[in-house]
């Protein structure tokens, strides 16, 4: 019988999405691909696949879970099985030198980025860039990994030879230009199927990322989850939502073979917009959706259940 598969490492960002599932009864297995091993000897099965690994994998000690995963993507579109976000999808999931290279490939502005490795060369690459404010982030991220704000040199040297710095899991740190949003927030765009879906908007007013599931700590911040009322929602539904870069996304997504994804990006005080993340396991926040009336992890199960009938 075939059914949907879906390839992850974090029961909790795949609850919502199985309850889906159930609820439009379409049949799936889940692949928990913290360990394992991959049958190249054998056939897979048949069926969609959907894979949803994610960059911070290791935050939660499954280090080895985007490896192994990219040895199962690769055995299973060797046998030709329907894969959404395959292995490029996974590629630009843990490397964010490899997102920015993509996205300009395609015509889309990140901010001035230099990656470096070792501490001395993170000096230099601060120096470099030649910016008076910048951030440091990890290469292979999600959460906010390493993200931190500095205005100097000296204090960029103080935090890296200090009890704080933290040692990116690849060894590749990003020192970026940072991009100040006058109304201190970010946008979120979300497709699925490759298109449009909606945007959010993402108050960074408390810190520079926010994930948008349900329940997900960065640092000492902590995304609503429903239970308590804030006068300003941190995350917010942009009705009728319109911009020229919508579509430059979603030629950026077909071009890279990526189905469902939520891209981020920042409007500088001239209203320039850059883009710096695209999470391809996307989460999404139930009290932004529940007040816009639109559900992402519908979508997807729609989608999946379409795909599987083909």
């Amino acid at each position: 019988m075939k059914k949907i598969y879906i390839i992850h490492e974090n029961q909790e960002w795949t609850t919502h999405l199985t309850n889906r599932l159930t609820e439009l009864d379409l049949p799936f297995e889940e692949w928990h691909l913290d360990e394992g091993l991959v049958p190249l000897t054998e056939t897979p099965p048949e069926g969609v696949f959907y894979n949803r690994m994610s960059a911070s994998s290791h935050t939660r000690d499954h280090r080895y879970a985007p490896e192994l995963t990219g040895a199962v993507l690769s055995w299973l579109e060797h046998h030709g099985r329907k894969v959404l976000n395959g292995s490029r999808a996974l590629q630009l999931e843990l490397s964010k030198v490899n997102q920015y290279t993509a996205l300009e490939k395609q015509g889309i502005q990140t901010p001035k980025t230099i990656a470096a490795v070792g501490k001395a060369n993170i000096i230099e690459a601060a120096k470099r860039l030649g910016s008076n404010s910048f951030i440091t982030k990890h290469n292979r991220a999600g959460k906010g990994l390493g993200v931190q704000l500095f205005h100097s040199t000296a204090s960029l040297e103080e935090y890296l030879y200090g009890p704080s710095f933290e040692e990116p899991v690849d060894g590749i740190t990003l020192i970026q230009d940072y991009i100040e949003s006058p109304q201190s927030y970010i946008t979120r765009c979300e497709f699925v199927g490759g298109k449009f879906l909606y945007a959010v908007q993402v108050d960074t007013s408390e810190g520079f990322e926010l994930c948008p599931a349900d329940a997900c700590q960065i640092g000492d911040l902590f995304c609503p989850v429903g239970e308590e009322v804030e006068e300003k929602p941190k995350f917010r539904i942009i009705q009728n939502f319109e911009d020229p870069i919508v579509e430059k996304y979603e030629s950026f997504l077909q071009e890279n073979n990526i189905q469902v994804a939520g891209i981020e990006f920042i409007r500088n005080a001239n209203g320039r917009i850059f883009t710096y993340d695209v999470n391809t396991n996307t989460n999404y926040n139930a009290d932004a959706e529940r007040a816009a009336g639109k559900f992402g992890m519908l979508e997807l199960a729609k989608l999946l259940g379409e795909e599987l009938n083909k």
